[in-house]
């Protein structure tokens, strides 16, 4: 489904990655694991096209994608899950999973420019129903939600538009207990529907619970790639610290 061939990207005369390659399969959990600095974050912004490579290629579904718009890309299926969540917490649950792509009514086959707010609501209702999540409504502020919850509303509005490929940066990491399980599920959920995802996470223990592969940065530099049934987590937090 995705498929990274030696991207190397520098600002500068600073080397910040030098020659990052792997692949994700469809329904394939990759955890990203590294120290800061690393160059977890300026990978995941050359996939998602905020940045472009200094060198390299990156594949989404056999095609090409390096120099392709940020907006191109997400239309193309690759769906990025930001820590802070770029949520507007004013705004309702509904408003939030289409936000700037709301469906619009059509008269005699055109389209008006006008909000189907209906559409949405239903539409909305019906990811988070699917998800599975315990939202109170798709009409309460998001706002007013719990960090687990406020993942959810994430998650259904990235699933809405079909994604090939998710990128999830560190959604445990300010979760209670109950609300890290639930998010685990429902990453479970994405790779039962076929989609690849990338976890970025400093929490092993979420890592070995949902990811297939480990992929260990250190550098810039793809230290280990392995299955996470041949490692241990003392091997990853070696390879995330330089021990091996």
């Amino acid at each position: 489904m995705l498929q990274l061939r030696d991207i190397k990207k520098n600002f500068g005369a600073v080397e910040v990655l030098r020659g990052v390659s792997f692949d994700l399969g469809a329904g394939e959990c990759v955890a990203v694991v590294g120290d800061n600095g690393a160059g977890k974050s300026t990978l995941m912004k050359i996939i998602t096209g905020v940045y472009a490579a200094s060198d390299g290629e990156v594949v989404l579904d056999g095609q090409t994608i390096n120099g392709t718009p940020p907006g191109d890309i997400r239309r193309l299926g690759v769906e990025m899950i930001y820590q802070n969540l770029e949520l507007a917490s004013q705004q309702d649950v509904t408003a939030n999973i289409f936000l700037g792509r709301e469906p619009t009514r059509k008269v005699l086959g055109f389209e008006t420019g006008i909000i189907d707010f209906k559409t949405a609501r239903d539409q909305a209702e019906e990811m988070i129903r699917q998800l599975g999540a315990r939202l109170p409504s798709v009409d309460i502020q998001v706002g007013n939600l719990s960090g687990g919850q406020q993942q959810s509303v994430a998650i259904a509005r990235a699933l809405t538009f079909s994604p090939k490929v998710v990128i999830m940066d560190e959604p445990t990491a300010a979760l209670a207990v109950r609300e890290i399980e639930h998010v685990l599920q429902l990453i479970k959920e994405l790779k039962a529907r076929g989609i690849a995802v990338i976890l970025i996470s400093h929490r092993l223990t979420d890592v070995f619970e949902v990811a297939d592969r480990i992929v260990a940065l250190r550098q810039g530099v793809v230290i280990a790639d392995e299955r996470r049934d041949e490692t241990t987590m003392q091997d990853v937090v070696a390879h995330i610290v330089g021990a091996h």
